[in-house]
């Protein structure tokens, strides 16, 4: 009989690469799950530390019986790990996300044990991810346990994997399912006994291998949210040896007119991607973070995740298989091609899906993300994805391949079809362009791909839930442009069925300790809730209103207490068809309207504002002021305040920051200016800004872009006294007289 037991506690650990004695002498007393980073990789500065640490534990000889081995089980070392055990060197491995298993057997003493573990997140040409905006915490961030299996058992060598694999196949009307229930077998096994339900099959070992087919009649579909139904398999050997997972009968597909299917009928998925850290807990979760994180994504109503960039932990993959969520698993071969690194795609992938082909939620396998954004496509890269294409096609036939692709890659490159389905991720609105380039761009790919299939994999918008604003605009890190910014991206896509999937990002705020922006360093806040999970933003419930069927209204704008206007706009959003809004407890008007509902209320002082839909209701309470509050923004103050007078900014026959950018790269002088200020808004956001290749494309409407807009964008980086000077700056180059040029 296998056990498991929890190897979680009495760890020493020391933050410095001086070897296991000094650790256990000199390191510090810790509980698994850890991370060295959860702190320095969360404040910004991008000066984490990456190196190598040490983790050390004494254990006394486990109880083994004469035909029992001892293994231990990792489930994530990030990134590379190396195991001793007593002195000697028993394993390594490479690849922070993914579990791993080391034999300890023959290694192990009788009596006390010194078990001393390596752990390595440093920069270096071979092990992904290296560039990517997130923090790659260091450390054993996910459980360890050490497992007592008898000699004969479901392999524990096999690349991490569960012993046992399901395949069902369904008849076209879905009603019965051919199940085939494949084990791996190490030591002296003559058979296995297969279970689902009341069935047994019984099968020969041959090869190390074992197979039965089992027929299911009257089929309960996994059928996503509505009803993830799951049935177990089980398998056992005659020398006690048992292993069971959870499985479930669907069928999926992807076309480019219909988007997904699940179950022979079209499922608009959407969702959102998810990072697995927490503020002030970094990659070191618990279940009970995982499950909050899932009831967060339950409650918006998600039927989709999208899982980040890199293997996630099992238990929530079985989250999302027990709830019904259709999920996008991937590897983390992210923002640079290193070919010194393609042994290390090609044995994570492995990883990846030995160890999760069970789940029905999986429904494609990611090759790469934003693969292209610091060196654009070579032949190498080409290659690299091909093989991972065959890989994943040889070690799972049931599954697409899928790649997300950086905006900047242009949508006719052939690189853009290598996988079998493929989503973009945009940013337009955000980063550069306007919210409706998002719409155009769609439009135009399916009208020149119109036999590919094509989702949304990345688009979002930066918000401190601290800064608000009247006039919402592009750049400006408010809650309010947040939420209008979502507002449009939900519609667009409800428009579009042939989008296969449309996942937001992000669900949370996350780290990215290379940033520096919208007041608070070393996070990506593009999160629909915040990095801690205390605070929902606004846009949350614009998603809740299309995507939940349980009914509820929320009051936009509960962080906007103090208003300057004498009108004040109200927004509520709710699935119900009519809202209904009081004012210090008096009725104040009455709508019916799809999801958004918009009052205009005058302001008189201190106002409790109440929506109701039948027993649904929610309220905030707001006030009048002589003055914008300056906390609200991210420059301390609105930034059309960076000129007196708008005659201040202007000279007849020159250029200003008015003029687009085009216009100004046309002389030598003005282009200098704005790559000068390119360079300062680089550097606030991390080492993945720095290397990236604007295409034609994209420089042509970034060129139809104003520089004000672009300084707007950049946030505190670009101060207003930089404003001015450039301004100045801009002013004293004059603009070429007609058949002139520079």
């Amino acid at each position: 009989m296998r056990k498991a037991i929890d190897f979680n506690n009495n760890w020493y650990f020391q933050h410095q690469n001086n070897g296991p004695a000094f650790a256990l002498a000199q390191g510090d007393a810790v509980t698994l799950p850890h991370t060295w980073n959860a702190k320095d990789g969360q404040d910004g500065g991008n000066d984490y530390y990456r190196g190598t640490c040490w983790y050390v534990k004494k254990f006394e000889k486990p109880e083994l019986g004469a035909d029992e081995e001892a293994w231990l089980e990792f489930e994530g070392a990030a990134m590379t790990a190396e195991v001793y055990l007593n002195g000697d060197k028993l394993a390594r491995h490479a690849g922070g996300y993914s579990t791993f298993r080391v034999n300890l057997t023959a290694a192990l003493d009788e009596g006390e044990n010194l078990l001393a573990v390596s752990v390595d997140n440093s920069r270096n040409r071979t092990v992904y991810p290296q560039k990517a905006d997130f923090t790659f915490y260091g450390g054993l961030y996910r459980p360890v346990r050490l497992l007592v299996a008898p000699a004969a058992h479901f392999a524990l060598d096999d690349h991490g994997g569960p012993g046992i694999r399901v395949t069902p196949r369904l008849s076209e009307d879905l009603k019965t399912a051919q199940v085939t229930v494949e084990a791996r077998v190490s030591g002296p096994a003559s058979h296995v006994k297969f279970t689902i339900g009341n069935q047994t099959l019984d099968a020969k070992v041959l090869g190390g291998r074992a197979q039965s087919v089992f027929a299911l009649e009257n089929v309960r579909l996994w059928d996503g949210v509505d009803d993830p139904y799951l049935y177990t398999a089980k398998a056992e050997l005659d020398s006690g040896d048992c292993v069971e997972t959870a499985f479930g009968c669907r069928t999926i597909g992807f076309d480019p007119e219909r988007g997904f299917l699940l179950n022979g009928r079209p499922y608009r998925l959407c969702g959102a991607a998810r990072h697995q850290d927490r503020q002030g807990l970094g990659s070191a979760l618990t279940d009970r973070e995982h499950d909050e994180d899932m009831a967060l994504l339950r409650e918006m109503g998600a039927n989709t995740v999208r899982l980040a960039h890199y293997q996630h932990s099992r238990y929530f993959y079985d989250l999302c298989d027990k709830y019904g969520m259709v999920v996008w698993a991937e590897i983390p071969y992210i923002t640079e091609h290193m070919p010194e690194g393609r042994e290390n795609t090609l044995s994570q992938m492995t990883e990846l899906i030995v160890q999760n082909y069970n789940h029905p939620s999986i429904v494609c396998w990611g090759l790469s993300n934003e693969i292209t954004a610091a060196g654009g496509v070579s032949e190498d890269l080409v290659e690299n994805h091909r093989l991972l294409n065959d890989l994943c096609h040889r070690l799972d036939a049931t599954r697409p391949t899928v790649m997300a692709h950086a905006f900047m890659l242009d949508m006719d490159d052939p690189f853009v079809m290598l996988a079998d389905i493929r989503s973009y991720n945009l940013y337009y609105g955000w980063y550069l362009g306007c919210k409706e380039d998002n719409d155009a761009w769609f439009d135009d790919f399916h009208n020149a791909h119109p036999d590919a299939v094509i989702g949304l994999s990345e688009y979002g918008a930066d918000a401190n839930p601290a800064y608000q604003n009247e006039k919402p605009e592009r750049g400006d890190y408010s809650e309010t442009y947040q939420a209008l910014y979502h507002e449009h991206m939900l519609k667009m896509w409800s428009e579009r069925p042939y989008i296969w999937a449309m996942h937001c990002w992000n669900m949370f705020d996350f780290a990215a300790d290379g940033r520096s922006e919208g007041g608070k360093p070393g996070q990506n806040q593009k999160g629909l809730v915040t990095f801690d999970r205390k605070t929902r933003k606004d846009a949350f419930f614009i998603y809740k209103a299309y995507l939940s069927n349980d009914p509820f209204v929320h009051v936009c704008g509960r962080r906007y207490v103090d208003r300057a206007e004498a009108v004040t706009e109200v927004k509520v959003y709710s699935n119900q068809s009519s809202v209904t809004l009081y004012v210090d407890g008096k009725e104040f008007a009455s709508q019916t309207a799809d999801k958004i509902f918009t009052f205009h209320i005058p302001l008189t002082g201190e106002h409790t504002i109440e929506a109701r839909s039948g027993q649904c209701s929610d309220s905030i309470s707001i006030r009048r002021t002589e003055a914008p509050n300056p906390a609200y923004y991210a420059n301390g103050g609105p930034v059309v305040n960076w000129f007196d007078k708008p005659e201040e900014v202007t000279r007849d026959g020159y250029y200003s920051i008015l003029d687009t950018m085009g216009d100004v790269r046309k002389t030598a002088r003005g282009a200098a200016l704005l790559e000068e200020i390119r360079a300062l808004t680089r550097k606030g956001r991390g080492d993945v800004a720095h290397n990236i290749t604007i295409p034609e494309s994209i420089q042509r409407m970034m060129d139809r872009t104003s520089v004000e807009s672009m300084l707007k964008q950049a946030g505190k980086v670009i101060t207003p006294a930089m404003v001015k000077e450039l301004n100045h700056a801009l002013n004293q180059i004059p603009k070429p007289v007609e058949g002139e040029t520079d």
